[in-house]
């Protein structure tokens, strides 16, 4: 499946609602605004202002906020657990800020476990992606026995062998040196011009190297 834009109507974290949080002048909560396929974006904010539960709204994992989040219309509170499998196999991908990587599997089997399920790579290709990042040595270690910049760069590959419509990205480059941002910047960049996607990356100001056509502060 594909999604064309996704829309935000009023939402606020129930955190900040409740009055935990302090509230903060904001480009994205309490407004009305889309993402759309094909565009990208920058979400610019300091920590805890609630870029990792922006993600993981969009993403289904959370469903904490008020106001209405939909794809092309529909509001994601109605869509099924059958409907999220779909979505984050071929609609959605998502890297998160703490990578998540299965801590006793390989490097290259963390990201065939994603591979095998949505049949976009192989293990070839997903070698060869690795590689690129400087991760040949390293695909067969135990992700536990990795680096955190190690790691993001395995969670990165993991995220974009799929098809997706958007591709968001958490905060993608914390761990990473100029080399390693700049390769990554380069494969991601490149995916995502192949598949038309659009790109919603969170930050507290150390970015990709892409190009961007919109800032918002959260």
């Amino acid at each position: 499946m594909e999604i064309d834009r996704i829309q935000l109507e009023n939402v606020l974290p129930e955190v900040f609602a409740a009055g935990i949080a302090p509230r903060r002048e904001s480009e994205i909560w309490m407004l009305d605004l889309s993402f759309e396929k094909g565009r990208r974006y920058l979400v610019s904010a300091s920590s805890g202002a609630g870029k990792t539960s922006l993600c993981a709204y969009i993403c289904g994992i959370r469903s904490d906020y008020r106001g209405r989040i939909m794809f092309d219309g529909r509001d994601i509170r109605t869509i099924s657990q059958a409907g999220w499998n779909d979505i984050r196999q071929s609609a959605i991908a998502w890297l998160p800020q703490d990578a998540r990587l299965f801590p006793t599997l390989t490097a290259v089997e963390n990201v065939m476990l994603k591979a095998s399920l949505t049949k976009y790579r192989n293990e070839k290709e997903a070698r060869r992606m690795l590689a690129e990042l400087g991760l040949e040595p390293f695909a067969d270690r135990q992700a536990r026995l990795l680096s955190a910049g190690q790691q993001q760069r395995v969670a990165a590959v993991r995220a974009i062998c799929q098809p997706f419509s958007f591709l968001l990205l958490d905060e993608p480059v914390s761990h990473l040196d100029e080399a390693a941002n700049r390769a990554l910047s380069e494969m991601i960049d490149a995916e995502v011009s192949r598949q038309g996607a659009g790109i919603i990356t969170t930050s507290v100001g150390n970015d990709l190297l892409l190009e961007t056509d919109s800032v918002l502060c959260l």
